[in-house]
């Protein structure tokens, strides 16, 4: 019986799906791309003072180890022989900066990180609540806003008529990009600047840290990024494939520490024996796929043709349009980006991206911040409960507005409250914010495309809320299209992998890939309630303008409570809920003067 299991399993891929909350690793079946086994270990954020996110990249690395090891020996109990894995592909957050020793192995910082890339099928983030000092060896991630003096320094060195950071990179100067993450670690991390000088420094994004180190490490390991990657740098030139030497000298970064640049699909090195791992698990085997989490999402929901799009949703919302081999420059606050290159001599890709920082995120403020729910599920009942914000606006600016607005000062505001409003309806509005936030996306890439989208791909944990799905239809007053097998990232890194020149166990040809079963969701409300409750959105988000600025933080009006305080996602839960129920016995004792 068992031996007639495996007869029936095609050539099998494995990938490796790191996020800011969590690593995963998945083992799929190249020849009908079913889900066969999985593990999961949650990693921990670091808040060592406001405004600064960092992870351990070791803890990074050691949660790959286990998650392989966790899942092949669930793959033994299911009679699946492991040696049935052909190639591993890499999917990961993508910003979020490592800088480390080449000769040791070790780390040289925390990594710091961007504005937050979920792994999609995460729900809600799990984010450490506690602050910690970081150690020599940790990371910077994609949602840390210290280099805000870095960015408005260097933007005075852009003349206005030629911005050519973003006609090469297709990236505005923001915070958010590993560029101004490394210059930042060689202006203020002795350790760095000491291994540069001495040769001993290499930098990368998650994916280049995890192939060196996967590959051999400091015996030999593969430093190397795809395109999708080193275009979230502001490095890269996307039209040339390269790393610029302009874009280097205006940064003062040394080429020398940068990643070498290969495609999304192409054999990179083979996985080597890990004391870590039991007995060599898939060693041998080749590392032969890498995507940026958001263009995995884009190739696993087989987003081939121009036009088409995804919306991920996690502890952010990103969203990405295939734009064909050409770019296309937004005039709307969008990101032109590489979307995927899928072999050596196979053509580039590019897509229009709009991110949304916080999305599944404000769910978790509510749980750990406020109390009003206990977990993440509450929130579809509570919303569930009342069908309605009741003319409440919930905007999630915790790091500031990113697409279209790319604006740093704008900090949380809820607003429209009454006496009447109750944790049900702040509920309601806070679902209804990332739907809000998508819909701002998607009419600034049909300004740019001049092609409306027809529909809208969806997958992450948060599509797991059916009134969150069916607030997203009304909202775009679209259909919205979720498949039913969720793992669309890790499955992109996977048939990135298995496609590769030298495995050839997965075909993306057309006729070839596999059908996929999908939940529909249609809008529900008319047109113009649908426009109303939009235009009333828009005007909240101006309000949530201007709260802060690089030099205070603090400098907002003691008057501003809800507003001035929902700045910090790590406020203590007691001061949020007093500042909650002031807020509404205030409203509460207006009205009563008024009567």
């Amino acid at each position: 019986m068992a031996a007639a299991k495996k007869a029936v399993l095609g050539p099998l891929v494995g990938a490796v799906d790191q996020g800011t909350s969590s690593t995963r690793f998945l083992v799929f079946n190249s020849k009908t791309a079913e889900l066969l086994s999985h593990h999961q270990v949650e990693i921990k954020q670091e808040f060592p003072r406001e405004g600064w996110v960092e992870q351990d990249p070791k803890e990074i690395l050691h949660s790959v180890y286990e998650c392989i090891e966790k899942t092949c020996e669930k793959l033994g109990q299911l009679n699946i022989d492991i040696s049935n894995i052909k190639a591993i592909g890499v999917s990961n957050q993508r910003e979020t900066t490592v800088v480390w020793d080449k000769l040791t192995g070790e780390p040289l910082y925390n990594a710091v990180a961007a504005p937050v890339s979920p792994g999609p099928s995460d729900p809600v983030a799990v984010v450490a609540s506690g602050s910690s000092v970081p150690a020599a060896g940790a990371s910077s991630v994609w949602l840390d806003l210290r280099t805000q003096s870095t960015v408005e320094s260097l933007s005075k060195r852009i003349p206005g008529n030629n911005n050519f950071v973003k006609s090469k990179t297709g990236l505005p100067l923001s915070t958010y990009f590993s560029a101004v993450k490394l210059r930042w670690l060689l202006d203020n991390v002795r350790k760095v600047q000491k291994a540069v000088e001495e040769d001993r420094a290499l930098f990368g994004t998650v994916d280049s840290w995890l192939i060196w180190s996967l590959t051999g490490g400091a015996s030999g390991g593969v430093h190397c990024t795809d395109v999708t990657n080193a275009s979230r740098t502001m490095l890269f030139n996307i039209h040339s494939l390269e790393w610029d030497k302009e874009l280097c000298e205006f940064f003062e970064i040394p080429m020398k520490i940068l990643p070498n640049v290969r495609s999304s699909s192409e054999i990179y090195g083979l996985m080597k024996i890990s004391h870590s791992l039991k007995a060599g698990a898939l060693e041998g085997v080749p590392i032969s796929g890498c995507l940026g989490d958001q263009s995995a999402a884009l190739v696993g929901q087989m987003c081939f043709q121009d036009g088409q799009a995804k919306n991920t949703y996690g502890t952010g919302c990103f969203l990405l349009c295939n734009t064909g081999r050409k770019c296309v420059f937004s005039e709307h606050g969008l990101l032109t980006t590489v979307a995927y290159k899928l072999g050596r001599d196979k053509p580039v890709y590019y897509a229009l991206e709009g991110s949304v920082a916080i999305a599944g995120a404000v769910i978790r403020w509510l749980r750990d911040n406020l109390g009003i729910i206990k977990t993440s599920e509450e929130i579809e009942k509570l919303a569930k409960e009342v069908g309605t914000s009741y003319g409440c606006y919930f905007v999630p600016a915790f790091s500031g507005l990113y697409a279209p607005y790319w604006e740093p000062s704008a900090r949380g505001i809820i607003c429209g409250l009454t006496q009447f409003t109750n944790k049900c309806h702040i509920a309601f509005a806070a679902l209804e914010a990332v739907c809000f936030q998508t819909r701002e996306i998607l009419d600034a890439m049909n300004r740019d495309c001049g092609i409306p989208l027809s529909h809208l791909q969806v997958d992450g944990g948060m599509t797991n809320n059916k009134i969150l799905m069916q607030l997203q239809a009304d909202i775009l007053y679209i259909p919205v299209v979720k498949p039913s097998m969720p793992e669309t990232t890790a499955l992109g890194a996977a048939m990135a992998a298995g496609a590769a020149e030298g495995v050839g166990v997965w075909s993306l040809e057309p006729e070839d890939l596999s059908a996929v079963t999908m939940e529909r969701f249609e809008p529900q409300i008319n047109a113009e309630e649908s426009e109303i409750r939009y235009s009333t959105w828009k005007k909240a988000v101006m309000k949530s303008m201007g709260w802060v600025t690089t030099q205070s933080s603090e400098s907002v009006s003691d008057f501003a409570f809800l507003g001035g305080c929902l700045h910090d996602l790590n406020q203590p839960k007691a001061v949020l809920i007093n500042i909650f129920h002031y807020f509404l016995d205030c409203f509460q004792a207006l009205s009563e003067c008024m009567l």
